[in-house]
């Protein structure tokens, strides 16, 4: 059966999934709990420095991208987890590879951050 959705309803019920699986994130992911409660410090943060609106939106790029990045992982691990318990080389490679794309963008936020800082407050 095919969608027959559209329009404003087709809007709607995408919204609603979209909560839903934000929901779910929220409950069953502790690192998606963890990441999304430091990028909203981050955020706060970035709002009380006295830095130019290019640098703030660097900022605030960089640590809303880990959460974007670690909802992906999480639904990555949930699909494979999905397939199966027994282990297979192909699916831990899956949830390693996901896992290693949450670990790089953490490093380009905090890279981000000591730049924007260094360059900001510390370079003559």
């Amino acid at each position: 059966m095919t969608n027959q959705l559209n329009g404003f309803t087709h809007i709607l019920k995408g919204i609603c999934y979209s909560f839903k699986g934000l929901k779910a994130a929220w409950i069953n992911e502790a690192a998606f709990r963890q990441e999304f409660v430091i990028s909203i410090i981050a955020v706060l943060i970035s709002f009380y420095l006295d830095i130019n609106y290019i640098d703030r939106l660097l900022l605030i790029f960089s640590v809303v991208m880990v959460a974007i990045i670690e909802l992906i992982n999480s639904s990555i691990e949930t699909a494979v987890d999905r397939v199966g318990s027994d282990y297979n080389e192909l699916s831990a490679r899956a949830k390693d590879i996901s896992s290693s794309a949450v670990f790089v963008i953490i490093g380009l936020a905090l890279f981000v951050w000591v730049i924007v800082l260094w360059q900001n407050y510390f370079a003559s």
